[in-house]
C-alpha cells in the first residue's frame, strides 16, 4: 500500500477518507487499542496479581505492591518517549511503533505464563516488574508514533478527523479489557478465576497484537517523514533539538502545563477514578460496574471523533479548554449525583450519622503512597484509613499531642492503637479494631455494599456518559494540537514527552492522590479538587500562552 506525498498547501478541501487513508487510521488504531488493553489488564487485575506474586504480604500489602508495579508503568513512560521519539525522527514513524507493539505484546504475554512467588519464589515479583517496566516503556513510544504517522498521512484541514480515532483507542482498549476479564470472569466462576483464569486475558494479548503487527508490516512510511528524508531536512538529534533549544522546549513546556496536563486529569479521572469511584467509594457490585461503565466508555468513544472533526473547524483550543472549564464547574454535582443514583443509602448514612476522628494533627501523614514503600502507622493515620476505606464522611478534632486517636460515631468512640514499630501482632490488633468501627458504621446506616436493587442504573450510564463527553472533549483534538505545534524534524521526540509527562504522572497518579486527599480530609468528594485545579491551571495558561493551530501547514512549518 503506498500513499502520495502531499505537497505544502495542497489537499485542502474536506473529502471522503481515501481507502489507503482508512487502512492507515484502521492499522495504526487497531494496533493502538490491543497496547492500551494490555496496559489496563494489569490495573483491573491488580488484586489477583497481587496473590499470585507478592505472596509472603499481608493482604493489603499484596494489593499495594501490585499497585506498585503499576505506578512502575506510569513513571516510566516519559522515558519510553525520550528513547522512542529520537527513533522515530530518525529510523521512521512505521518501524518504531512496530517495535513498540511487539515489546507491549510480549512483556503482557509474559505475565501470562509467568510462574507465581509459590514456583520461583522472589525472583517472580522482580520478573513481574520489569516486564512493567518495559509495558510502560512500549506504550511511551507509541501513542507519539501512532499519532504522528496519521497526522502526516491526514489532508490538511482533515487532521483533528483522522487523529480522532486514535483517540478512541484508550477507551476501546479498556472496554475490550473489561469486556474480555467479565466473560472470562463469568464463565469460569470466581474460584477458578482466581486461581488460574486470570491469566487468559494475558495470554489472549499474543493473538490480538500478531494481528496488529500483520496488518502494520503492509504499511509504508508516512509521506512527511519520506519528504522530510528526501529533501535531508531530517534532524541528526532530535532529542537536543527538542528540548536543548529553548524555542523548542517552551512549547513543550505550554504543551504540557497549557494541554496535556489539564487533558490528562479530565480523561482519568471521568474515565479511571469514575469506576475506582463506582467500586471502592460506593461499594458497587463489580459487574455493575463495570457494566455501567463499559456501556459508558462505547457511548461516549463517538465523542472523540465527533470533537476531532469540529476542531478542523473552530480550532483545537476553544474545544480542549471548554471541556477542561465544563469538569472543572460539576465534577462535584456529578459525582456526587453517582452516589445518589448508585447507593443512595451511603448518602443517607453521610448526611444523618456524622463521624468525627480526634487525632493528634502531628500523627496524621497524608497518605500519598503509590510507590507502595512507605506504611502508615500512626494511631490518626490506622483510623483514617480504616474510615476511607468503609467509605465514611469524616470531620477532624485536634487532640492533645501525643493522645492515641478515636473515632466518634455517634454517642459511641472506638479507639485507635499506635501501631508504629509493632510486629506481628500488629494484624491481630488491626483486625479487631476495624472490626469495632466497622460494627459501629453500620449501625448508624453506613452499607456494607451498594444494594443492586437501589441502583438507578440509566441514570449512572447517562452522568457517566456526560463525563464521557468531556473527555470526548480535552482528548479528541489533542493529538491534532500536539502533532501541529512541532516541525517534522522533531515531532515524535517533541510530542511524546508532554503527552507522556501528562498522562503518565499528572493523569496516572490521580487516583492514589485522589485517595490519600480523601483519607486526609475525610470527604469522600474531597480528590476531586486534584483534577479541578490541574483542569483550572490549563485553562489559563492555555487560553493565555498557548497557540492555535489547526491552520498550520504541518510540511512547511520550521518552528519558531
Amino acid at each position: 500500500m503506498s500513499v502520495t506525498a502531499m505537497t505544502p498547501g495542497s489537499d485542502m478541501e474536506v473529502r471522503p477518507m481515501t481507502p489507503a487513508e482508512k487502512k492507515v487510521i484502521f492499522a495504526s488504531s487497531l494496533g493502538t487499542v490491543f497496547e492500551w488493553y494490555d496496559f489496563y489488564l494489569y490495573g483491573t487485575l491488580a488484586a489477583f496479581i497481587g496473590a499470585q506474586f507478592f505472596t509472603p504480604l499481608s493482604a493489603t500489602g499484596k494489593t499495594l505492591a501490585a499497585l506498585l508495579a503499576f505506578a512502575a508503568g506510569f513513571l516510566v513512560r516519559p522515558l519510553g518517549a525520550l528513547v522512542f521519539g529520537p527513533i522515530g525522527d530518525l529510523v521512521g514513524r512505521k518501524y518504531t511503533f512496530l517495535i513498540t507493539i511487539v515489546i507491549m505484546g510480549l512483556s503482557t504475554f509474559l505475565v501470562g505464563v509467568l510462574p507465581s512467588y509459590a514456583s520461583i519464589g522472589s525472583l517472580a515479583p522482580i520478573i513481574l516488574i520489569t516486564l512493567r517496566l518495559l509495558q510502560g516503556l512500549a506504550l511511551g513510544g507509541e501513542y507519539g508514533g501512532a499519532a504522528t504517522y496519521v497526522a502526516e498521512h491526514a489532508p490538511h484541514g482533515q487532521r483533528g478527523n483522522y487523529t480522532s480515532w486514535i483517540q478512541t483507542t484508550a477507551t476501546l482498549g479498556l472496554a475490550l479489557s473489561i469486556a474480555v476479564i467479565l466473560i472470562t470472569r463469568l464463565s469460569m466462576g470466581e474460584a477458578d478465576f482466581a486461581r488460574i483464569g486470570w491469566r487468559y486475558p494475558f495470554l489472549i494479548s499474543a493473538i490480538l497484537v500478531a494481528i496488529s503487527v500483520w496488518i502494520r508490516l503492509q504499511l509504508q512510511e508516512s509521506p512527511a517523514f519520506r519528504k522530510m528524508k528526501e529533501e535531508g531536512t531530517h534532524s541528526t538529534a532530535p532529542l537536543s533539538e527538542a528540548f536543548g533549544r529553548w524555542s523548542n522546549a517552551k512549547i513543550a513546556l505550554l504543551a504540557l502545563l497549557g494541554g496535556t496536563a489539564g487533558q490528562a486529569v479530565v480523561w482519568y479521572c471521568n474515565q479511571f477514578y469514575s469506576l475506582f469511584f463506582l467500586l471502592n467509594t460506593l461499594k458497587v457490585n463489580l459487574v455493575d460496574a463495570n457494566v455501567m461503565v463499559g456501556i459508558a466508555l462505547v457511548i461516549g468513544a463517538i465523542f472523540f471523533v465527533v470533537f476531532g472533526r469540529l476542531s478542523d473547524r473552530i480550532g483545537r483550543k476553544p474545544i480542549i479548554l471548554a471541556g477542561c472549564l465544563l469538569a472543572a464547574l460539576t465534577l462535584f454535582p456529578i459525582f456526587k449525583g453517582l452516589t445518589h443514583f448508585a447507593n443512595p443509602a451511603l448518602e443517607a448514612a453521610i448526611a444523618s450519622a456524622p463521624v468525627t476522628v480526634i487525632a493528634d494533627p502531628a500523627e496524621c501523614s497524608f497518605q500519598f503512597n503509590p510507590v507502595g514503600t512507605a506504611t502508615f502507622r500512626t494511631s490518626c493515620d490506622i483510623a483514617k484509613s480504616v474510615l476511607a476505606a468503609n467509605s465514611v464522611s469524616y470531620n477532624n478534632e485536634a487532640a492533645p499531642a501525643g493522645s492515641v486517636a478515636k473515632i466518634k460515631i455517634g454517642d459511641k468512640e472506638v479507639s485507635s492503637f499506635n501501631g508504629v514499630g509493632m510486629g506481628d501482632e500488629f494484624a491481630a490488633k488491626n483486625k479487631a479494631f476495624t472490626d469495632a468501627v466497622v460494627t459501629n458504621i453500620r449501625a448508624v446506616g453506613y452499607p456494607a455494599t451498594a444494594n443492586p436493587d437501589a441502583i438507578n442504573r440509566p441514570m449512572v450510564v447517562l452522568l457517566l456518559v456526560i463525563l464521557m463527553a468531556y473527555v470526548g472533549m480535552v482528548y479528541g483534538p489533542i493529538a491534532a494540537m500536539l502533532v501541529e505545534l512541532f516541525p517534522t524534524r522533531i515531532r515524535y521526540t517533541g510530542m511524546s514527552l508532554p503527552y507522556h509527562i501528562g498522562n503518565g504522572w499528572f493523569g496516572g497518579f490521580l487516583p492514589f492522590l485522589a485517595a490519600a486527599m480523601v483519607a486526609q480530609y475525610g470527604d469522600i468528594y474531597f480528590g476531586l479538587w486534584y483534577p479541578i485545579a490541574i483542569a483550572v491551571m490549563t485553562f489559563v495558561i492555555g487560553l493565555l500562552l498557548l497557540p492555535e493551530t489547526k491552520d498550520r501547514d504541518i510540511y512547511t512549518y520550521k518552528g519558531e
